[in-house]
């Protein structure tokens, strides 16, 4: 039969117009069995069902604790936290580098009174919280511990997710602060400290998210990530951890995008891979090491500021695909997003699609329900075998950290980004609203305001803050002296915070030992 080149449903994987069972059988293994194909645990949702955790972040701490209020009231099982630009690069809101981004694409959190701000009248003991910052990972986990421990909470019941991912800042994101050798040890000091302090936290969301948002094919989605995770590991054990006391705690972040089936594919051929690669090339004996546990957005470069009410599809489809692919825990835009930050209400909605899916679809009575399915066997394997090409291509350029300091990573996510846009600029790549079926009608949907005052007042209240905190000169100076050595940073760090110190002060020590990346 003849291939077609699937572009216009954006898929990557040419598809034949028919499969049947000599291309393709079932799956031999059960869900939760090695490789993990149909599902990372035996019963699936019919046991617990994903955790709904939409991500919310503006303005000030008060005003987004609000906000996670309205969403717990809604049905939200979980948070996610979204940071300003000057809280991901290391910069207190009074640096003149921070002008005109406090508060603007996430919360503004300096010190541990807005952390206080933010999760005031939250049990953290009961909710788990998943926070998307890298390079002031260490930082924020911190300071989330300090106020979890003064609401009484055990070590043990602090549960969540630090993204903590920094090779992906260099390859597609930029929120990058240090060069890749010192980032990484902050990387694997996170993970001792949390084997240590804190066993229920998720020590790192490795993000194939914003790989993909870049510009990468579902393949490079996973092999890149996967070079990646291969690459955490190594410094890890380098740092003297043994693989199955970290592993079990990893977990990954992968993008929902319109093709539905290959998407489904996707998630299945990198729960199989990852299984593979942690047994059979890493060494991993502990079964819940090899085992791949992931969060999924659905895509934001999927949204369009073009009638802007049929994101509402695109996002219920791409939800769809990420809970028939296994997701365990689902954040779904909200359909405003292209024109800006969502409104409460449109938030809303988008939680209720997780909910609609989740209690009135019938999707999950039933686990792994397209298993055996022609088509999305034959785009497991085909993703599983193209991602594999990748992490050897990986392999050969020195590993993940080498191919990012090289910019090979980069060339190839930019060469396939070139592509879609060109088969979308030629309408080869149909995207509705955007290149066909246009109407005069669509930007009529207001957006989220952020107040204009937001910058002057955290900036006033952080002023307020150092005035009563104390001296934090000498807990600053034991970080300075640590970076320098090789005692684990977040111990010093901790205590500096505890002090008073604020992000942008324990940023700052280390930029005097660690120096600026620059690519």
């Amino acid at each position: 039969m003849d291939n077609s080149a699937n572009s216009a449903s954006g898929g990557s994987i040419p598809l034949q117009a028919v499969y049947g069972p000599p291309e393709v059988s079932r799956p031999a293994e059960e869900p939760g069995e090695y490789p993990f194909t149909r599902g990372p645990y035996p019963s699936m949702y019919r046991g617990k069902l994903w955790t709904m955790r939409q991500y919310a972040g503006f303005g000030s701490a008060v005003e987004t604790n609000r906000r996670f209020k309205a969403l717990l009231s809604a049905g939200q099982t979980g948070l996610s936290v979204a940071f300003d630009l000057p809280t991901q690069m290391g910069l207190d809101s009074d640096d003149p580098l921070a002008d005109g981004e406090v508060g603007m694409v996430g919360v503004a959190i300096d010190s541990i009174e807005d952390m206080r701000a933010l999760f005031a009248d939250i049990p953290l003991g009961e909710v788990t919280t998943s926070m998307t910052i890298n390079a002031t990972a260490g930082a924020l986990l911190l300071l989330y511990e300090l106020v979890a421990e003064e609401q009484g909470v055990a070590k043990e019941d602090i549960g969540g997710t630090v993204q903590n991912d920094i090779l992906k800042e260099y390859i597609a994101r930029g929120t990058y602060i240090y060069p890749p050798a010192p980032s990484m040890r902050l990387v694997t000091d996170l993970f001792q400290y949390c084997e240590e302090h804190l066993p229920a936290w998720n020590t790192i969301s490795i993000s194939g998210y914003h790989i993909r948002e870049a510009g990468a094919t579902a393949a490079q989605e996973i092999g890149f990530t996967l070079a990646n995770a291969l690459a955490y590991v190594a410094a890890a054990e380098k740092a003297g951890l043994p693989v199955d006391s970290f592993a079990p705690r990893l977990s990954f972040f992968w993008n929902a995008q319109s093709n539905f089936f290959e998407e489904i594919a996707k998630y299945r051929a990198a729960r199989r891979l990852w299984a593979k690669l942690m047994r059979e090339r890493v060494g991993a004996t502990d079964p819940a090491s090899w085992r791949m546990r992931f969060h999924t957005q659905t895509a934001g470069s999927s949204l369009t500021a073009q009638q802007p009410l049929t994101n509402v599809v695109r996002t219920s489809l791409e939800a769809l695909s990420a809970v028939l692919g296994g997701t365990q825990s689902l954040h779904t835009n909200a359909f405003d997003e292209a024109l800006g930050l969502p409104t409460e209400g449109a938030a809303t909605l988008a939680l209720r699609t997780q909910q609609i899916i989740a209690h009135e679809s019938g999707v999950t009575d039933t686990v792994d329900p397209l298993a055996g399915s022609y088509v999305v066997e034959h785009l497991t394997d085909e993703l599983e075998k193209a991602a594999e090409k990748i992490i050897d291509l990986v392999d050969r350029s020195g590993g993940a950290v080498a191919a990012i300091e090289a910019g090979l990573i980069q060339g190839q996510i930019e060469d396939s980004a070139y592509r879609v846009a060109q088969a979308t600029e030629s309408g080869e790549r149909i995207v509705v609203g955007v290149n066909r079926f246009q109407s005069e009608d669509g930007r009529s949907v207001p957006g989220l305001v952020v107040d204009p005052t937001v910058e002057t007042d955290q900036r006033s209240r952080l002023a307020t803050f150092k005035e009563v905190r104390g001296d934090v000169s000498r807990d600053l100076a034991s970080l300075k002296t640590a970076a320098a050595g090789d005692t684990n940073l977040l111990i010093p760090m901790r205590a500096a915070l505890k002090a008073g110190a604020t992000v942008g002060e324990v940023s700052d020590e280390l930029r005097q030992v660690f120096g600026r990346y620059r690519p």
